[in-house]
């Protein structure tokens, strides 16, 4: 439900919104006509201003030819690379030392005879810089109202900016080539500091040194240490072998017999003859035994020759024994002595080695940090060499691309520009005036406004310029909106009797007559006997629309003896009777409350079908207000946007507290081509409007005596059903 009914809110509120605008179109013509003017005005007057432009190319330092390729220095490229690089050089050409070398240069404190602050001021306001995007290039602008010096300026200041920066960069050259010079010099003293101290301990501590290190994987001619490395070698080598010995000796000792020979026989020594023996002789034990398992005996000469080789072989390995021990001995005795010396030897090898590494790393140390210094007087050198020649090289920083030309167009103001902005500022703030006198506005504005606040019907919606009907020739399409308030007042009237009704309004202008005497012509033209009463004892007016004399009339009556044929009038049209309001009294409202009015009311209520009565604006004298006591029904008429809601409301008030009835509300004056909301209400009235061919339609109920000047009239004699028919 609520997603079919968003739309149609959201068209509503456009249709309002362009709805105000249609309405106070006049409003928002003026103002935007008047911003729109102002505008003009203001460019009209505005001075005109002359523009001249100087584009130049910043080159920033580093950027030139490298003389000496690898010595590139990061510092200069880093002004590159900075995005602040381009905001600073537009302060540069505003700054104050900028400024002034052009003031001096075209002499404007003389030529504009002011103060040089005052000339700072002005450069400050009409100089301004801004880069070409995606290039390095400046576009120095320059806006005065003279174009001649608008160019001149132009140019000056992209000079003076073009020296002073080439004098930075100059100074900033020079004084780091000075602190590179003496850079050079504090390194070559500190390379010869360095160069004597490593000459000094390579003297003290007697070092060979052949050159750079590295070649070789370390220092060379540092022989103490290996001295010392090879002597700890031997004693190692020398104990190994003493304990060998020992060992032997040990084995030897223990063991007897045959594991004794076998054992010796097993050692590697040049004078062991044991291993050469020890075969012989168990070969000759073998030929024995076998000699023996053949049988024979002990005492064979075989026997007996064998087993003396044997014993004679026995006694020689035993002498070999004893003499390998002794060997043995006498070999492990030297090898103690030779072992305690090389002992000696070793630990007077580990304290000259010692020194001898103490002495190394100092060495080392001041090598290293000799070579380090002369690496670094060389790159020193390099560089100074570098800069040298750089600061020879002359090189522009700033290149003048563009000359400043004379300007003869203005740039100031931009007419186009400021007339379409004078137009849409004018339109917007007409359109926000519309809208704020919209929101102040609080009259009523719609047919819902009213039936929201009186709680009361609206009877009928009246355009806007609509004359008096029976003075228009034909049938006019106006009539067709008191047709509806005809229908509408005999349907809203609860008791039929109920058939004098007066007609009021909040104030004056309203259109309040101007309804009561068309709504009469067509309730006449509808067959019923219809009388107006003019109560407006103030300022009457229904007597100069059919120019009838109102000299007698409602005063007369009520204060004289006059009978009521006297005061009422016949009109031109059939069925329509007119009582003027008579001579103006000094005590209107006390006139009118009185009896005589009321007994009047009775008995023209009698006399005619409707009764309409004109009354004074009731919220301006009382006189509305006992007119509104006194009739059946009362009919305010309320003009289209003008009185605000709670006036409106007082008026409905005013009638209530006096005891009257509101049967509706006309809505008068409505601009229906304006407002779009009513175009549907009225849009009918000419299509449906009788054509001028068509005859009248003849009343059905019969007509009082209409002589030429009547006196009197008669009350309907046709039933209550037909006048009812006639009028629906």
């Amino acid at each position: 439900m609520n997603q079919s009914t968003n739309p149609s809110e959201a068209s509503l509120h456009a249709i309002d919104y362009w709805q105000v605008v249609k309405n106070r179109y006049g409003v928002i013509l003026l103002t935007f006509l008047l911003v729109f003017m102002t505008a003009l005005v203001i460019t009209y007057v505005m001075p005109k201003k002359y523009e001249s432009t100087a584009v130049v190319q910043v080159r920033q330092k580093g950027t030139g030819i490298q003389v000496i390729p690898g010595m590139a220095d990061a510092s200069r490229y880093q002004e590159s690379s900075s995005a602040m690089f381009f905001p600073t050089e537009f302060a540069v050409i505003k700054a104050q030392k900028t400024l002034d070398a052009a003031i001096e240069n075209l002499d404007l404190v003389n030529r504009w005879n002011t103060d040089l602050e005052t000339v700072r001021r002005t450069l400050k306001g009409i100089v301004d810089a801004q880069d070409i995007r995606g290039t390095s290039l400046i576009e120095i602008k320059v806006r005065y109202n003279d174009p001649k010096d608008a160019q001149k300026i132009a140019k000056e200041v992209a000079e003076a900016y073009r020296e002073r920066r080439k004098k930075l960069q100059g100074d900033y050259s020079n004084q780091a080539l000075d602190e590179l010079r003496k850079a050079v010099i504090a390194q070559e003293d500190a390379v010869e500091d360095k160069r004597k101290l490593l000459s000094q301990i390579i003297r003290t501590e007697g070092i060979i040194y052949w050159g750079d290190p590295s070649v070789s994987g370390g220092p060379r001619g540092f022989t103490k240490a290996d001295d010392a490395e090879s002597a700890a070698k031997a004693y190692v080598d020398l104990e190994q072998e003493k304990i060998q010995l020992e060992s032997q000796i040990e084995t030897l000792l223990r063991y007897d017999g045959p594991q004794l020979m076998n054992y010796a026989s097993g050692l590697s020594l040049p004078d062991n003859i044991i291993p050469v023996l020890l075969p012989q002789y168990q070969e000759q034990k073998r030929q024995y035994e076998a000699m023996k398992s053949q049988g024979r005996g002990e005492r064979h000469p075989m026997m007996l020759s064998q087993a003396s080789n044997l014993q004679s072989m026995e006694k020689d390995l035993v002498e070999a024994v004893a003499n390998l021990r002794e060997t043995l001995k006498a070999k492990l005795s030297l090898a103690q002595e030779q072992l305690a010396r090389l002992k000696t030897r070793m630990d007077v090898k580990e304290d000259d080695a010692v020194k001898q590494g103490i002495a190394n790393q100092n060495f080392v140390d001041a090598k290293n940090d000799f070579e380090t210094a002369q690496r670094l007087l060389e790159q020193l050198k390099v560089k100074e060499i570098s800069e040298t020649m750089q600061t020879k090289i002359t090189e522009d920083p700033i290149i003048l691309h563009e000359e400043p030309m004379i300007s003869n167009v203005p740039v100031s103001p931009n007419v186009t520009l400021n007339l379409a902005l004078g137009a849409v500022v004018g339109m917007i703030f007409g359109i926000g005036v519309a809208f704020f006198l919209e929101y102040l506005d609080t009259s009523v504005k719609s047919l819902e406004d009213v039936e929201r606040y009186l709680q009361v019907p609206v009877l009928a919606v009246i355009p806007k310029d609509v004359g008096v009907l029976y003075k228009q020739s034909g049938m006019s399409p106006d009539a067709e909106a008191y047709r509806i308030l005809r229908t509408n007042i005999e349907f809203n009237r609860k008791n039929p009797e109920d058939n004098a009704i007066t007609v009021v309004s909040g104030g004056a202008g309203e259109g309040k007559s101007t309804t009561l005497v068309n709504l009469a012509y067509i309730c006449a033209q509808g067959g019923y006997t219809t009388l107006m009463i003019d109560a407006d004892l103030r300022r009457p007016r229904l007597h100069t629309f059919f120019d009838i004399n109102n000299s007698v009339g409602l005063t007369n009556y009520l204060t004289t003896e006059l009978m009521l044929e006297d005061v009422i009038l016949q009109t031109p049209v059939d069925n329509l009777y007119f009582m003027p309001s008579g001579i103006l009294p000094a005590d209107a409202a006390g006139i009118l409350n009185s009896r005589r009015m009321s007994e009047l009311i009775q008995d023209v209520k009698q006399r005619f079908d409707l009764v309409l009565v004109d009354s004074p604006p009731i919220l301006g004298v009382s006189d509305a207000s006992v007119l509104a006591s006194e009739v059946d029904l009362t009919m305010i008429v309320v003009q289209h946007r003008k009185l605000p809601r709670n006036m409106l409301m007082r008026v409905k008030q005013a009638v209530e507290n006096v005891g009257g009835h509101v049967i509706g509300v006309v809505l008068n004056n409505v601009d229906v081509r304006s407002d779009s909301q009513y175009q549907y209400y009225t849009s009918y009235y000419t299509y449906y409007a009788p054509a001028e061919s068509q005859p009248m339609p003849s009343p059905v109920s019969s007509q009082p005596s209409q002589s030429p000047q009547p006196r009197a009239a008669s009350k309907k004699t046709t039933s209550a059903d037909d006048s009812k028919q006639d009028l629906y």
